[in-house]
Formats: C-alpha cells, sequence, structure tokens
C-alpha cells in the first residue's frame, strides 16, 4: 500500500531539511576556525551524526512506500 505525505507534512520536512542543512554549513565552517581540539571534535561529530539525520529525513520524501 503506497502512503503520501499530507501537504502540511511535505512543508514541515522541508522546513526541518533546510534548518538542518543551515546546521550543518554552520558546524563545518565554525569547525575550520576552532583552535580548541575538543571543541573541534565536537563540531566534527555533529557535522557526521548531523548528515545522517539529514539523509533519514530525505528518505521521508523519497521513500513514500509504508511497510504493513
Amino acid at each position: 500500500m503506497v502512503q503520501y505525505l499530507g501537504l502540511h507534512e511535505t512543508l514541515d520536512l522541508h522546513e526541518l531539511i533546510t534548518f538542518k542543512s543551515l546546521c550543518l554549513t554552520k558546524a563545518a565552517t565554525m569547525g575550520a576556525f576552532v583552535q580548541d581540539e575538543e571543541l573541534k571534535t565536537i563540531l566534527e561529530n555533529d557535522v557526521t551524526v548531523g548528515q545522517q539525520h539529514l539523509q533519514q529525513l530525505q528518505q521521508f520524501l523519497t521513500n513514500r512506500e509504508a511497510q504493513a
């Protein structure tokens, strides 16, 4: 059975994807300026995990088949 997202759900996902992309850009950019190694590690981990979360959010828009 194919299930489609409602319009409001699609718009909410787009907002989350946009916000997460902005967070990833900021973390990656700030990581280049950071001198503290511990903070740099935290930012690098945030970028890695953020990329995984972004891929998961994008799958909601591309995979519309539900497991029933």
